[in-house]
């Protein structure tokens, strides 16, 4: 998440009907995604919340993606791992509009075809990205980062004689509890360990009501200590966000895909593709993935 893409996520509105692609009638989608939607609204009644289809992505002759497809379910916590150079990044980056694919096509549930947003207008249907290096903004507190990233259409003035509201307030102060940052809230967030500057920076991204969160190798960095409860936080969201997690720590991944709600799926991407994907057992079990990722 960069300050830009927050302000603009808290500025433009949910939907805008001219950008949305209906499935049935544009970017060629099978029959099973045919559904007619309200423009804007995300359609998960097929039970997937992203698809990519066939996306490919090339950098001077260099296929960062090679024909990539992903699905990721409504409320899932998919783990994605893979050697640097998989194209994990890539793949983050065409999903928020940072990069346009040269073949391909990306949906977010059934009906509003990312492929013709721009980067704000993403962060503003419900896709939020958590990238490596943690962003706040280090010379507020606590409670001020969370309170500027509360999903809110503010112009200037509005923003000049704003006022939180009860309902508002504790909302932030159930965040502060989520996120173990609750005696911190009038610490400068400048002050916080590495750690906990990815909790508050994840915090702000769940103040604007994302439904999909991108989470770019968040315990990088971490103590012991913080990886576990980084862990403890990501099971609690299953269900009600969908979470993709693209880390490298193989002892997270097993926290993460051994606890909470079974038959979670791990997904190794190699030279832009899927290389394989199931539990984790069954990944690590995998001839092609001890070769080229886990080693033997």
């Amino acid at each position: 998440m960069t300050p830009d893409l927050m302000k603009a996520g808290a500025q433009i509105r949910l939907a805008r009907e001219h950008k949305v692609a209906a499935a049935g009638s544009s970017g060629g989608r099978s029959a099973s995604f045919g559904h007619l939607n309200e423009p804007g609204t995300l359609d998960v009644r097929h039970g997937a919340i992203l698809y990519l289809d066939d996306i490919t992505v090339s950098f001077d002759g260099f296929k960062a993606l090679n024909a990539l497809n992903l699905t990721i379910n409504a409320g899932e916590l998919r783990c994605i791992i893979g050697p640097n150079g998989a194209g994990k990044t890539t793949m983050m980056d065409v999903i928020t509009g940072k990069t346009r694919p040269d073949l391909g096509k990306a949906f977010f549930g059934s009906t509003i075809d990312l492929l013709r947003l721009r980067e704000n207008e993403i962060a503003s249907i419900g896709i939020g990205r958590k990238f490596q290096k943690p962003t706040v903004f280090e010379h507020l507190s606590v409670f001020e980062n969370l309170e500027l990233a509360l999903k809110a259409d503010r112009g200037v003035r509005s923003s000049m004689f704003f006022r939180l509201n009860g309902e508002q307030l504790d909302r932030i102060g159930a965040m502060l509890t989520l996120i173990h940052l609750k005696d911190s809230a009038q610490r400068n967030a400048g002050l916080l360990s590495h750690g906990q500057k990815q909790w508050l920076e994840i915090g702000m991204l769940l103040m604007q009501d994302p439904k999909l969160l991108l989470l770019d190798e968040p315990v990088a960095g971490m103590t012991d200590e913080e990886t576990e409860r980084t862990a403890e936080l990501f099971l609690s969201l299953e269900g009600n966000h969908s979470l993709v997690v693209v880390e490298h720590d193989m002892k997270f991944i097993g926290e993460l895909t051994q606890n909470g709600k079974n038959g979670k799926k791990v997904t190794v991407l190699h030279e832009g593709s899927v290389l394989a994907e199931g539990l984790l057992s069954e990944v690590q079990a995998n001839e092609k993935v001890v070769e080229v990722y886990l080693g033997r």
